[in-house]
């Protein structure tokens, strides 16, 4: 049966591309164009709602960055000709998502971690000029590599950095992103960048075994988010959101509605934007 786009599918495969996606995003609101800097599915983080089939091979770890320009400028000569939604998959797409709404690095694991980091964002920013296309080029990362010089820098390469935060103790941390990176040094970068320009924090929160996150553990997140603020972090958007996708772990679920409306109302308390994207 042919692939279909929509939330609930967000697979890498497109033509014979290892670097260049695209996805259905319910977060973005459109067509998404990702750019997968892990295809050997690396990744620092082991979240149980990450629906990346980690137990298949990935591809080699280096990136071929002439590689990845000759993917992308090829989707976005089809989309400056208006030929792409023709494309058998890109034709699936819903009338009302059909819009190419940004560029997105993205992936199979955390796309920073890759030494190639900078000069694919480089390049990736020069094609998307040199075609014309007036979409945001997005970042998103689980900002454990943050305070890396090289990636530090990479950053003016990006118009947003959508930076994720799904827990605000770090026992709760190492149970929904499964990583011994010290909570502590998430919070630390997510500030110092912060400090530095606006970011988007988008949080996930589900249930495992059917038990969703306490009402202690998003007050201590919500203080998280307070302390951002009070260090002179600037945050444009906190999106709120719950599991869409089929996860690697079968005891994850999503969240309702209603209780990602609690959340994000208590975020909103700040003073913050704030969105929420249910599961259907």
């Amino acid at each position: 049966m042919a692939r279909a786009l929509s939330f609930a599918d967000h697979g890498r495969d497109l033509d014979k591309n290892r670097y260049v996606y695209a996805v259905v995003s319910r977060r973005a609101r459109g067509l998404s164009i990702g750019i997968n800097m892990n295809p050997d599915k690396v990744c620092n983080f082991d979240c149980p709602y990450c629906q990346v089939d980690r137990t298949t091979p990935g591809g080699p770890s280096a990136v071929d960055v002439p590689g990845l320009r000759d993917e992308l400028s090829d989707l976005l000569s089809r989309v400056v000709a208006g030929t792409l939604w023709t494309h058998p998959l890109f034709s699936t797409t819903p009338p009302e998502l059909r819009r190419v709404v940004d560029i997105a690095f993205a992936g199979d694991g955390e796309p920073t971690t890759p030494p190639s980091f900078p000069e694919a964002a480089a390049a990736v920013r020069e094609i998307r000029d040199a075609h014309g296309l007036g979409v945001p080029l997005r970042l998103l990362t689980n900002a454990t590599m943050l305070d890396r010089p090289r990636v530090r820098a990479a950053l003016a390469s990006f118009d947003e950095l959508w930076c994720k935060l799904d827990a605000g103790t770090e026992e709760y941390y190492r149970i929904v992103d499964g990583t011994r990176f010290p909570f502590a040094k998430i919070l630390a970068n997510l500030l110092a960048v912060a400090q530095e320009r606006p970011i988007v924090i988008q949080s996930m929160f589900l249930s495992q075994g059917g038990v969703g996150p306490t009402d202690e553990e998003i007050q201590a997140y919500v203080g998280r988010l307070r302390d951002i603020l009070e260090g002179g972090g600037r945050i444009d958007l906190v999106q709120v959101y719950t599991v869409a996708r089929r996860p690697s772990d079968p005891r994850v679920g999503s969240l309702s509605d209603e209780r990602l409306e609690e959340i994000a109302a208590r975020v909103r308390a700040l003073g913050l934007r704030s969105e929420i994207y249910g599961a259907a």
